[in-house]
């Protein structure tokens, strides 16, 4: 079964929530900022193409 563009968007925001948490608040980073600005990309894109 294929993933929708909003569980898509979702699981995203889910990940990038995570990584902010790491980052900002633990100080222990799992994904480079490469890594994070690809995600964030990609969601920015995903909403363009899919609003509410």
């Amino acid at each position: 079964m294929a993933v929708t563009p909003e569980k898509k968007i979702a699981n995203l925001r889910e990940e990038l929530n995570h990584h902010i948490l790491r980052y900002h608040q633990e100080d222990d980073p799992e994904i480079s900022d490469e890594e994070y600005d690809s995600l964030y990309a990609e969601l920015e894109k995903l909403e363009a193409e899919h609003p509410n």
